[in-house]
């Protein structure tokens, strides 16, 4: 099974309904792939794991780099992996804001917390501290 992880700038005229619209055609697109995986949006950048049969995730993470919505795409991580970090969600998403009273570190550390591998776990994390902190 691979695994990649990638981080991308939206493109500044991103409406915030288009997020949605993402979400949504990325989960059904992704159930039937097969692919699962998290994605973050902090109203900037994307930063999305990706994890499923090889030839799938790559396919989808093709098409994702071709999407017009956001630029400067970024490989951080691209890696065998013998179980899924994210389980069974078609996609996984969040936009990351405060809600419910919870910080957005609080957020994402909630969304992470089953996610076994360290390296992983923490990407995320940081992502969602340093945009905290901003």
């Amino acid at each position: 099974m691979l695994q990649i992880i990638y981080i991308s700038t939206a493109r500044p005229e991103l409406p915030a309904r288009a997020i949605d619209e993402i979400l949504a055609a990325s989960r059904g697109n992704n159930a039937v792939a097969g692919v699962t995986g998290l994605l973050l949006y902090d109203g900037y950048r994307f930063l999305q794991a990706l994890e499923g049969d090889a030839a799938a995730v790559t396919k989808v993470y093709e098409r994702i780099k071709a999407d017009p919505r956001h630029r400067a795409v970024v490989l951080l991580s691209s890696r065998e992996i013998s179980e899924r970090a994210f389980g069974d969600w078609s996609m996984a998403a969040q936009r990351v804001a405060i809600a419910s009273g919870s910080t957005v570190p609080d957020l994402v550390d909630r969304l992470t917390e089953e996610v076994a591998d360290p390296s992983t776990r923490e990407l995320f994390r940081s992502f969602a501290r340093v945009r905290n902190a901003a």
